[in-house]
Formats: C-alpha cells, sequence, structure tokens
C-alpha cells in the first residue's frame, strides 16, 4: 500500500492501486480484506487527490481551534460566549491598547 503513496500521477497511482487491491483480495487475513474493500469505496477520491492534492488538513485545524475554544469557555454561562472565545482565538485578532 505504501507505494500507491510514491505515485507521481493518478494514472501510476491507478495501475499500484489496482496491484495493491489484487493482492489483498486474495489475502487469508480478514482484516486486510476489510481495509481492500473500504479502499474500493474510497477508490475515487483516492484517485483524485493525485491530481488535486487537496486533503482535509485545513479543516481538521479548524476542528483543533474549535476544541481548544471549548476547553477555555468552560464555565461560560451561554453559547454566545464560546462563540465570542472561537473569534478571539481562531481570527488571530490583534486586540492589544494602542500604545
Amino acid at each position: 500500500m505504501q507505494d500507491v503513496y510514491f505515485a507521481t500521477t493518478c494514472e501510476d497511482a491507478q495501475g499500484r492501486l489496482t496491484a495493491w487491491y489484487s493482492w489483498a483480495i486474495r489475502s487469508q487475513i480478514g482484516q486486510v480484506k476489510k481495509v481492500a474493500k473500504t479502499i474500493k469505496n474510497y477508490w475515487n477520491g483516492i484517485l483524485a487527490w493525485f491530481d488535486s492534492k487537496l486533503s482535509n488538513g485545513f479543516l481538521e485545524a479548524v476542528n483543533g481551534l474549535i476544541q481548544a475554544t471549548k476547553r477555555r469557555a468552560r464555565g461560560y454561562s451561554s453559547i454566545k460566549n464560546l462563540i465570542n472565545v472561537g473569534y478571539l482565538i481562531a481570527g488571530k485578532l490583534d486586540i492589544r491598547l494602542p500604545t
């Protein structure tokens, strides 16, 4: 499966993924077959990455900021306060007083 990661084009990746899938589906290990079926369900999305290079990394980063906000906002009395703290953390606002 690591071999697929090193593919340089979508066509190259498809060939490598097909070869891995063929091996995995014939495997005698049930967990490997289960992974192969999961890969087959996401086949087009996996191959689309080789053209777009898009990932959900940005969304994961935003989720991390939201989780940090929830930790900081414990004890606040309303959702409005949680949202305000979220803006302060994620917005990277410069709220220093002018000197």
